[in-house]
Order: structure tokens, then C-alpha cells, then sequence
């Protein structure tokens, strides 16, 4: 069986998945599935972003609900069902922030930043966690999220355009461009 390496998925596991959403946009109820591979996931995405417990349950719920009300709205594009609910899931972030139900966090662990300081082309013996923290803290939302698909949550750049809704080149030149912003701090600093 071969995995598709940009998806982390078999063309199995994409064809299973397409026979749910075919299932779940003519009976709601089929819609299950989905939600048992996705819900935890999706939850973390969230969780991850505004560290309160029960307000990522709350918004996850949201996102669920919506993708449930719109199953039929969806369209397969030969990836993952898991991008559609990650756009979803932005958007219900960015309501909460909006709302200001919750504040954007980052949630980091050290060996994202080696593989950022990496990336950034410094030494990862020398990075100062503080620094890099108050870094990342300066960048701009979008940025942000660049950084946090490609490094913390590991996603293509063909997965991160469909979560972004960008080309595959698009969120290449993004991301590129976000590191060299957060470069550019982390040498002022």
C-alpha cells in the first residue's frame, strides 16, 4: 500500500474517506465517521491556539456543527477531509478572537525551536527560548500560522495551501518570507 507523502494518507485511506462524505451528504447521521477520525485533531489544532480547555471544546463543537450543516457544500479535491475542517476551524478562531472569548497563544516546544532555528540557519545550542518566544510573539497572525502548520503541526506545503486556501507555491513563498521576518527579529533582539 503506498502513502501519499504530501497527505500522510494512502489513496485507500482517501477513497474510504470520499465513500463517508458521499455517505454522510445524503444522511446526516452517516456523518460520524468523520468526526471520530477529525474530532481530536481538530481539537488540538484549536486548543493549541488559545490554551482554554473549554473554550476549544466549545469552538471545535462549532466547527463540527458547521461542516455538518454544510456537508453538502463540500467538494472533493483529492485531499484530505481534514483541510476543509481546518479552514473551517480558522475561521471559527479568528470569530473567537473577534469576540474576544479568547486570547492567541503559542504553544511551543523545544524541538520545534531547533527545527526553526534550523531553518533560520542559527545555532540551536544557542537559542534562547525567551527570545524566540517574544520573537514569534511579534510576528503577525498569518505568519504565524505559517510557521505553526509547517513546524509544529508538520503539513505540506500543498496541505498547508488548501488549509490557507492558497497554491501550493503561494504558501511555499509565505512561509519562506515568514521565516525571514522572524529572522530578522531574532537578530535585532
Amino acid at each position: 500500500m503506498s502513502v501519499n507523502p504530501l497527505y500522510h494518507k494512502s489513496n485507500v485511506w482517501l477513497e474510504q474517506e470520499l465513500t463517508w462524505i458521499q455517505k454522510a451528504q445524503k444522511d446526516p447521521a452517516c456523518f460520524a465517521p468523520l468526526y471520530k477520525e477529525y474530532h481530536e485533531q481538530i481539537f488540538r489544532y484549536i486548543f493549541q491556539r488559545m490554551d482554554d480547555e473549554d473554550l476549544a471544546f466549545d469552538v471545535t463543537s462549532q466547527v463540527f456543527m458547521k461542516a455538518l450543516n454544510n456537508i453538502n457544500k463540500y467538494e472533493y479535491r483529492g485531499v484530505p477531509f481534514a483541510s476543509w475542517l481546518y479552514r473551517i476551524a480558522k475561521s471559527e478562531l479568528y470569530q473567537a478572537f473577534r469576540d474576544k472569548k479568547a486570547e492567541r497563544v503559542v504553544n511551543v516546544e523545544s524541538v520545534h525551536l531547533f527545527e526553526i532555528a534550523e531553518e533560520l540557519e542559527e545555532d540551536s545550542n544557542e537559542i534562547n527560548k525567551k527570545q524566540m518566544f517574544a520573537c514569534l510573539s511579534q510576528l503577525k497572525e498569518n505568519d504565524m500560522q505559517l510557521i505553526e502548520l509547517r513546524f509544529f503541526e508538520k503539513r505540506s506545503f500543498r496541505e498547508m495551501g488548501e488549509i490557507l486556501d492558497l497554491t501550493e507555491n503561494n504558501a511555499k513563498v509565505k512561509t519562506f518570507r515568514a521565516l525571514e521576518k522572524l529572522k530578522q527579529l531574532f537578530i535585532k533582539k
